[in-house]
């Protein structure tokens, strides 16, 4: 977009924001959002998207993942901007700043506690879902791709395997769900089931364009090493907004291998989960053995299931071999284990039925405008739960409802690369802890039920995971851990969630925020403060 079009600017009083007619609001951001782009108004109605257009609803709820901010008591935003083009992009930035409102940027809507698409202040909603391009280069470096922030890791993965099938299967790591936007789940870290064998999404991140403050487009040459590290696990919602990231393809052998084994207390979990702490994240880097536990009842008998769900980076009969000598607690047989290539390891993590012999045009499907209630928390663990801890934590997870608690191991490639490389701080502890509840009832009186079971567990977690701070990844958005009123206090109050999430990382962050957005445009409950200035 060339900024040089005549901009007509309007007078606006920001400090009566709220008293503005909607209409005006509309108005005005329209006028300056054709001057930007050089485009009628008429040419805009499905693009620039005010409360009264006939699509705003189902643009708005196409990508909210949460139900809990799906009611007719959710904040809305005043105008949904749905992107189709780098300019727009542009111009959104530069007009909201000049009517002085809040911004939230949304790829794939997976923001747990909703930060991409809710807010208590006056609002806009920029929509990243169309600007989803795929470009996969094979001769590139042995591989790359330039992928939009608004396409999902499902797609992806569809576009890798289509291209690279006559170059040797690869792959790229990142996470298991396919309706995941890649801008958000690459710039807080991203990790899936690949993380011990390749490390994190953003190990793998050659470059980037990103809309800073000023609506310029910068690529990694011009926005520097600072801004492009901190965009690759720090968030990109801080400092501007994430148009792509180019990613270094990785090689996956022709054949792997899953598995999911189930035991219950009764059939001796407690010594399985136990064994799976010193196994899991120490064995080979070829396999991820994700760990899930929830109450179930068995034979009207109320009990903990523990389940291991695995992908192996080669053979069955490999895999068979170094468990049966590592793990021999998990019981795993052969019947158990699936040899299929990478991309239909990726259809059967997704839960897509018979993913041997499913269409990979699945992974392609967006399912928009579907949801659960959810809320999710999470923990790192830096040293073994003993048996009498997890025996405690069992008995807590039977009075706790729907709660599943999910351990992901870490090590490998994970504990190899510097804790300071990225923004993502966690690398070198023993595993992550999801505390996961979802819900069917509408209303606040289940809301309120099933908030409290996972508060309470999440509570008596305390004493096994990490503690000053209590570590949490950014990517399980968390509003329990603090929030930032973006006071006169803004760098205190972000202090307390943003060492729990960044560690030590927190104060570059805070340096590359002050010098790129020293105004604070880019902000929401939980971003990145600038630093107090000084009196």
């Amino acid at each position: 977009m060339k900024l040089s079009c005549f901009i007509f600017l309007l007078f606006f009083i920001s400090t009566s924001l709220a008293t503005v007619p909607p209409n005006s609001i509309y108005e005005s951001f329209l006028q300056c959002f054709s001057n930007q782009t050089c485009t009628t108004p008429d040419k805009l109605c499905d693009v620039v998207l005010p409360q009264s257009s006939a699509i705003y609803t189902p643009t708005l709820r196409a990508y909210i993942r949460n139900s809990r901010y799906n009611t007719s008591t959710s904040p809305k935003p005043l105008i949904v901007i749905a992107a189709r083009s780098e300019s727009h992009v542009q111009a959104t930035v530069l007009c909201t700043k000049s009517l002085n409102f809040q911004l939230k940027t949304r790829s794939g809507g997976h923001d747990y506690d909703g930060l991409s698409y809710v807010s208590n202040q006056p609002f806009f909603v920029l929509d990243m879902s169309y600007l989803r391009n795929i470009t996969v280069d094979m001769a590139d470096d042995g591989g790359s791709a330039w992928v939009g922030a608004g396409a999902t890791l499902g797609e992806v993965y569809y576009n890798i395997w289509q291209t690279s099938k006559s170059h040797g299967p690869h792959g790229f790591p990142a996470g298991v769900c396919p309706t995941v936007g890649a801008g958000g789940h690459i710039s807080g870290g991203g990790y899936g089931n690949m993380m011990r064998k390749y490390g994190l999404s953003v190990d793998y991140v050659t470059d980037a364009k990103i809309v800073d403050v000023n609506g310029r487009i910068l690529d990694r040459k011009s926005m520097g090493e600072d801004l492009f590290w901190a965009i690759n696990g720090g968030g990109g919602s801080s400092f501007g907004v994430i148009l792509a990231f180019k990613l270094k393809l990785v090689p996956v052998p022709p054949t792997v291998t899953v598995f999911r084994v189930e035991q219950t207390l009764e059939e001796n979990a407690l010594d399985m989960v136990h064994k799976w702490q010193f196994v899991a994240p120490k064995t080979s880097p070829d396999l991820f053995m994700r760990l899930m536990m929830q109450s179930v009842t068995r034979n009207t008998t109320q009990t903990v299931r523990a389940s291991v769900v695995a992908l192996y980076l080669g053979r069955q009969t490999d895999l068979m071999s170094l468990l049966t000598k590592e793990f021999p607690e998990l019981r795993l047989k052969t019947e158990n284990c699936t040899e299929m290539t990478w991309l239909q390891s990726a259809m059967w993590w997704a839960n897509v039925e018979n993913a041997t012999v499913a269409k990979p045009e699945v992974m392609l499907e967006r399912n928009p405008d579907t949801a659960n209630f959810l809320k999710r928390k999470s923990d790192y663990v830096e040293t073994e739960i003993s048996k009498e801890g997890l025996d405690f934590l069992f008995k807590k997870l039977l009075g706790s409802g729907k709660l599943n608690i999910v351990f992901n191991p870490y090590g490998g490639k994970m504990s190899q690369v510097p804790t300071t490389q990225t923004p993502f701080p966690h690398r070198k502890r023993l595993f992550k802890v999801q505390h996961s509840m979802n819900w069917k009832d509408a209303g606040t009186v289940a809301e309120s039920s099933f908030m409290e079971q996972t508060r309470s567990f999440y509570s008596y977690m305390a004493p096994f995971v990490t503690k000053n701070p209590r570590h949490t990844y950014l990517n399980y958005r968390d509003l329990d851990i603090g929030t930032n009123s973006h006071g006169p206090n803004s760098y205190r109050e972000a202090e307390v969630y943003g060492r729990k999430y960044f560690g030590e990382n927190f104060d570059r962050l805070v340096k590359v925020k002050t010098a790129v957005d020293p105004e604070n445009f880019f902000r929401d409950e939980q971003s990145i403060p600038t630093l107090p200035k000084k009196v």
